[in-house]
């Protein structure tokens, strides 16, 4: 028989254990957390680099040679790692009727009132905003910064267009990072998400309170897995 995507109502009361629900699998998981570490070295490695005062934060890395050659690459890292998310969650964060709705009740959102809400998919339209932000943001800075990695494409571009790529990436990397803030916030705010990418699961109150048309989804398929 296949295994249950999650407990029956009656379950918990035998097992005492919630009820839980699949979000996740171990290899989305692994690569979830492949790209945020990719970001934070990079954060601290390109801040390294962005001022003299921030000169000190090179010797995380082993110097400032390190760190000048460590940062692109671990930036190439960034970028194949997110593809292989974009290409799993993109259908799942189009917008959607509700995502208007609830972006006009935000208020209710932060006083926690989200039964007045309507029925939501697995990504709310806050969780799209930050995805394709940072499918935008990640494709500038991968761009810009082939354009300026003279290492390796040193004639790629003219110099007026490399100052304008270094311009660009900067400002980019400020827009990234204040979006990973927002999205590791937000996670830390709506309790028992983080466990969503630590364990794979939610527990059902959690699903029913905050994406109920995604566990009505997958509560009507019949031995299915979890939607990426």
């Amino acid at each position: 028989m296949p295994k249950r995507m999650f407990s029956q109502p009656g379950d918990h009361i035998e097992s005492r254990h919630p009820v839980t629900v699949s979000r996740y699998r171990g290899i989305t998981r692994l690569n979830h957390w492949v790209t945020a570490a990719s970001l934070i070295v990079l954060l601290l490695s390109g801040l390294a680099l962005f001022h003299p005062s921030l000169y000190f934060l090179t010797g995380l890395f082993g110097g400032g040679q390190t760190t000048r050659w460590l940062h692109p690459f671990v930036g190439v890292l960034l970028f194949f790692s997110f593809l292989l998310l974009f290409l799993q969650m993109w259908r799942l964060n189009l917008p959607r009727p509700e995502d208007r709705t609830w972006v006009s009740h935000i208020g209710e959102v932060v006083r926690g009132e989200e039964e007045k809400l309507p029925e939501l998919g697995k990504y709310n339209a806050g969780q799209k905003f930050v995805f394709w932000a940072m499918s935008v943001l990640i494709a500038v800075l991968i761009v810009s910064g082939v354009m300026i990695w003279q290492q390796y494409f040193p004639d790629l571009v003219s110099i007026p267009v490399r100052r304008w790529a270094v311009l660009i990436h900067a400002l980019a990397a400020v827009a990234i990072i204040l979006t990973f803030i927002l999205h590791v916030y937000a996670a830390i705010w709506t309790r028992g998400t983080i466990r969503a990418m630590t364990r794979g699961t939610v527990t059902g109150g959690w699903a029913w309170r905050h994406h109920r048309k995604w566990l009505r989804e997958l509560a009507g398929r019949e031995g299915g897995g979890p939607a990426e």
